[in-house]
Formats: C-alpha cells, structure tokens, sequence
C-alpha cells in the first residue's frame, strides 16, 4: 500500500493517537475471478455503503473475530474486463483488502485486491503529501538560501491535524492555565462549534487558531451554551507550551 501516512515530531507526535481513529479514504484496484455483468458489480458495491461486518484478515493487527465498520461511500471508478477501480471512505479499522474478498464472495466470483493507495487521513488528503526527496529539497533550500517556503509546505502545523475535530475557542485568559493541564470551565469560553457530543475528542483553540489542548467533552454543546459555570473538557494531552500566553491573576479587594 502507498499514499497518505502521517509523520509528527517533536510535541506534534502525540497527536497522532487522534488521527488512529479519523476516517480513512482509499482507492483500489480490485480484480475479480471471473467475468461478471457490469450491472452486478455496481449493484453488490452499493450492498458495502453503510454498516458492515467483517472478520479481519489471517494475517492483521488486531484479534481475529467479527466486528461492525462503516462505510460511507463506495464509488466504482473505472470497469475493465475484470479490474475494477473504486474509491472508499471508511470507519478507520476497515480492512479494504477484505472488502474486496467479501464482495467477491457475494458475486460468487471471488476477488482479490491487486493495489491499494491511501488517499485520506482525516483532513489530509494526496494534495497534502511529499516525498522524501521532496522534503529533502525544501531542507536544504531552508539551511543553504534560508528559504522556508518549500519547507513550510512540506511540515504542516500541529493545527492541519486537527481539522477534522470539533472545537472550542477560548479566551486569551484562560490559555494559560490550559498549557499547565487543567480542565477547561464554561466561564473559559468564548464560542464553540454547535452538535458537540458528551464524549467527543474536541480541540481547544486561542482565539487565533492555535492549538492549545485536546480533551474530550464533559458536556454537549448546547449544555455549554445554557450553563454558566462548570467543566466542558477534560483536559487530555496539551501542546501550548506554557507561558506563551501571560498569566491573568484574578484581583483581590
């Protein structure tokens, strides 16, 4: 398989725990066993859209037994003879290779996958990747002309990760306290995405779009919107550093 593969470093690696279970798209080149109507094999993929069930693979990383995954599109690109070439977005966890068997199974053909390319991580997408030779360029272009440009294309910022994520903004006094790892109070927050759900992994955002925290969500969004104090978020992993933002210390009389 090639396409899609998310490299963090330095505080950025931790991020990658939340992009494990972040939708996934493909494209793949199945070949079938034998001849097979056209209109039948558009038929049965259209059998794949929504939940399935699959028994993962022999060989894979994870315990053989029976588990639900959701497909959210299936869509056949190209039929030749019998190579057919089809995008799929997926629950993460899917295996496409055992899609491809399955659906042979039901066409009564077998089939088997013959190429896989990621094309979707999340929010990151085949626009988004580089080769290493490509970042080995921008990397000598920045240490010999001191110029980021290409580099710049090539490492993202910790916040790319996170466009998948709903989010919550919140004020420039309440940032510090966040990098120090306290949980996040209603008070703190200055607007949110609305249909966040109690349990959610959610981004905690300054006001200027950078990532401060990912926590996930003590309460759902119109619960934060009606209340006026309490926890939202419980503080999970933090990548502002702290004392980035001033400390607000709250005045005495």
């Amino acid at each position: 398989m090639t396409g899609v593969l998310l490299i963090a470093t330095g505080r950025a690696t931790r991020i990658v725990q939340f992009l494990l279970t972040a939708g996934k798209e493909y494209v793949c080149l199945m070949h079938i066993h034998k001849p097979v109507d056209e209109e039948k094999i558009r038929k049965v993929a259209n059998e794949f859209i929504g939940e399935i069930e699959q028994l993962p693979p022999v060989r894979s990383a994870v315990k053989r037994e029976k588990r639900k995954r959701n497909v959210y599109y299936f869509e056949i690109l190209e039929i030749e003879g019998q190579d057919v070439l089809f995008k799929i977005g997926c629950q993460a966890g899917t295996y496409v290779r055992k899609v491809c068997s399955d659906l042979g199974e039901k066409l009564g053909t077998g089939a088997h996958m013959a190429e896989l390319v990621r094309t979707k991580v999340a929010s990151l997408t085949s626009e988004d990747w580089v080769t290493l030779h490509d970042l080995k360029d921008a990397y000598a272009l920045w240490k010999e002309e001191d110029n980021e440009d290409e580099i710049r294309k090539a490492i993202m910022p910790m916040e790319k990760a996170v466009e998948h994520l709903p989010k919550i903004w919140v004020l420039d006094t309440t940032v510090d306290t966040l990098s120090h790892g306290a949980s996040l109070s209603i008070p703190g927050i200055s607007k949110l995405h609305s249909k966040i759900q109690q349990g959610d992994y959610v981004a905690v955002m300054t006001l200027k779009d950078e990532l401060v925290c990912i926590g996930e969500a003590l309460l759902n969004s119109e619960e934060i919107i009606e209340n006026e104090k309490g926890l939202a978020v419980k503080n999970w992993k933090v990548f502002m550093l702290p004392d980035v933002y001033p400390k607000f210390v709250k005045k005495t009389s």
